[in-house]
């Protein structure tokens, strides 16, 4: 029988040796909470014996009671009025679509999520937004630490944000209907699948990205969002049916497989071999990959291989199976992304069918760059929320923290420090949704040529603001962003995985010329006069 108290009773506990308070209803002893609150205990101490439903709702996402409230909460409160009108203020803060979302700490939310004017986003943005958040709040957040230190992610999570409708949604627009109506999954948030768009999938990128783990991220959606729209987009009916339904329940893995330690960001000189028998029915497959999310753990691996002569026209792209005999992948130790189990992979004479080529023989070096401004806008979204979760940590933190008995952020350095990384953040972020934007009403070839240059600069842009970010906020944490675990446990880890976010898809290096040379060449194309 749940313990009731009146709001009289609530008052007398008000002080650091008892402090109890109210939230829609329910009666929380916060007395051995106040060191560990995010925001302080004074924050608590100011509303002490009182309820604080209002305040908490300014500051605090709802999953935060789903985290703390069962060890905290004690009982309710018996009048029956009260409670009423703390559902009826309830239901008002949470069925108010178009309200401020989020924390509202500035710019550690995108502007339109404080209720700033937007011409991207409707209503099913705005419900797809609040069902991934709680998602993540939920079923990520809590873990991440655990999971990451494992270097491993449970495989109930895949199926969970399959069912959710979440996994789907991180290959590329439009939704895939066709291949979910025995799953009969739809999009998070009631979304409508005919409704689902690039900003759809942005939010759900976006919203991931917040539990501050390329690992964890990579590890959820990594070789999916990478692996899978190759096969949406180029491969045969009978590959996409075997293919796609499981891997978009979370069922089954799928990676892509191009680097190789003689080839990175060079891919028209990969060397692995795929050689067709005599009888024509299968490729002999020989060669090895590295650094390839999700290859620890793939059950199909998208693999680039040399069906023809040297260069790029002699490229293919063919779908390869664990099962087929031949293939070894051990994971590899890297300084970061550790749940996301990058692996080095050794294909031994592989037998796979012809019928397993993804798109043309020899026509794979097109597919792959077609598949490339996907997952370079993919990285650019994690990483500039990445920089965000950074920017939001510390200026939280910055607000608690005291030195020379004043707190970090009424230092102008501090506050200094904050502004520039706010600065390139949204920059970066109105970057992204006008280039998203562009992918929405551009298609085909055309999308391909005329974004090339732009996302990869934009990718450039974006790793370069969270590199930045990253380091800010650990001069902010200062010796916490040294320490694994604890307050600064998203800044330590973010900073230790940069590189993998400069590198990966495209070093920074590289993404800057190609950025310039496409940019100019299609400039010409259309008529520029230089």
């Amino acid at each position: 029988m749940v313990k009731t108290f009146t709001v009289e009773e609530v008052a007398e506990h008000k002080n650091n040796d008892s402090l109890w308070i109210i939230v829609h209803g329910k009666v929380y002893d916060v007395t051995n909470f106040l060191d560990e609150h995010p925001g302080g205990k004074k924050i608590l101490q100011k509303v002490g014996g009182q309820d604080a439903t209002k305040q908490f709702d300014n500051f605090h996402k709802p999953s935060v009671l789903e985290k703390y409230g069962p060890q905290l909460c004690i009982g309710e409160i018996g009048d029956a009025a009260a409670q009423a009108a703390a559902t009826k203020e309830e239901d008002q803060v949470t069925s108010a679509e178009d309200a401020p979302f989020g924390d509202l700490v500035p710019f550690g939310d995108p502007y339109w999520y404080q209720d700033f004017y937007s011409p991207y986003y409707n209503d099913s943005h705005r419900r797809l937004r609040a069902a991934v958040r709680k998602f993540v709040d939920t079923e990520i957040m809590p873990n991440c630490f655990e999971w990451d230190e494992a270097k491993k992610i449970p495989n109930e999570l895949f199926i969970k944000a399959g069912k959710a409708g979440i996994l789907p949604g991180v290959c590329g627009a439009p939704w895939p209907a066709d291949y979910l109506k025995e799953q009969n999954i739809k999009p998070a948030g009631g979304v409508k699948p005919e409704e689902f768009d690039g900003f759809h999938e942005f939010i759900i990128c976006d919203e991931l990205s917040r539990c501050g783990s390329g690992g964890i991220l990579w590890g959820l959606i990594g070789g999916l969002g990478i692996g899978l729209p190759p096969i949406t987009k180029f491969g045969s009916e009978e590959l996409k049916r075997r293919i796609l339904p499981q891997c978009l329940a979370g069922e089954k893995f799928i990676c892509l497989a191009i680097t190789e330690p003689y080839a990175g960001s060079d891919v028209a000189n990969i060397r692995t071999e795929a050689k067709l028998t005599d009888d024509g029915q299968h490729y002999i497959v020989n060669g090895e990959k590295k650094w390839i999310t999700n290859g620890v753990f793939a059950d199909y691996f998208t693999v680039a291989v040399r069906t023809g002569g040297p260069g790029m026209g002699g490229i293919s792209l063919i779908l390869i199976e664990r099962t087929m005999p031949g293939v070894k992948t051990r994971q590899m130790q890297c300084s970061g992304v550790w749940a996301s189990g990058t692996a080095y992979i050794t294909f031994e004479d592989v037998k796979v069918p012809v019928t397993n080529i993804v798109g043309k023989v020899n026509g794979g070096f097109k597919c792959i760059m077609h598949n490339f401004n996907h997952e370079r806008m993919g990285i650019a979204i994690q990483a500039n929320r990445f920089a965000r979760v950074c920017f939001e940590e510390a200026t939280k933190y910055a607000h608690k923290r005291k030195t020379f008995n004043t707190k970090l952020v009424d230092h102008p350095v501090i506050r200094n420090k904050l502004a520039h990384m706010a600065r390139q953040i949204e920059a970066t972020h109105a970057w992204m949704e006008a280039l998203i934007f562009q992918t929405d009403k551009l298609h085909g070839t055309e999308a391909a040529t005329r974004l090339g240059g732009p996302i990869a600069l934009l990718k450039a842009q974006s790793t370069q603001t969270f590199e930045y970010c990253a380091r800010e906020a650990a001069q902010i944490f200062g010796g916490l962003a040294y320490t694994r675990g604890g307050q600064g446990e998203k800044v330590e880890r973010l900073y230790r995985e940069v590189r993998a976010y400069a590198i990966p898809g495209g070093s920074e290096e590289i993404m800057l010329d190609l950025g310039m040379r496409q940019s100019l060449k299609v400039a010409q194309f259309y008529g520029a006069k230089l």
